[in-house]
């Protein structure tokens, strides 16, 4: 079996982030789908909106970001999730100009919402995340992994199989 879930998560065999991303924002579209017409509402201050944006879209698809290695394909999709949910939000602008009602641009977007983007959250996630392991010690298997030392003594020759799955899954970032 090449793909399977444990606890949330989609691990593949090749460590591919794609799979995981994908799933990930599946479950956020349902998230929002489910909430939208509490985004939309006029009733709710912004405020509030932005709040459920924060606690239940957000973690759902942020779930396990501190293993990915995110490419600019995810993280383009990572944005688009965003930018249709802080729409939703934050609603059309009326041009001063024509008197039209248009879109949100992404940096108007930016400009109302003052916080990080998605992808910084990702990748300081992911810098406390091996901060963590590597204060755990070497005695942990995860920071052994993180670090790519092993208890035994490398034989003369080839690297063996699996020690080179080990590296390649390491350092693929």
């Amino acid at each position: 079996m090449a793909k399977f879930r444990y606890l949330g998560t989609t691990p593949t065999h090749q460590n591919w982030a794609h799979e995981e991303t994908k799933s990930r924002l599946k479950s956020g579209n349902a998230c929002y789908h489910s909430v939208q017409n509490f985004l939309s509402s006029s009733l709710l201050y912004k405020n509030l909106k932005i709040q459920i944006y924060r606690t239940i879209i957000l973690p759902v698809v942020l779930y396990g970001c501190e293993t990915w290695s995110v490419t600019l394909r995810e993280e383009r999709r990572l944005r688009v999730l965003v930018n249709r949910v802080l729409r939703r939000i934050f609603g059309p602008k009326r041009d001063e100009v024509t008197g039209e009602w248009r879109r949100l641009h992404n940096e108007e977007l930016t400009d109302l919402y003052c916080s990080h983007n998605i992808v910084q959250v990702i990748k300081s996630r992911r810098m406390r995340w091996a901060g963590h392991v590597a204060r755990m010690g070497v005695r942990r298997d995860t920071c052994r992994v993180l670090v790519g030392t092993s208890e035994a003594k490398r034989a003369l020759g080839r690297q063996s199989v699996d020690r080179r799955i080990v590296l390649k899954l390491i350092f693929k970032t």
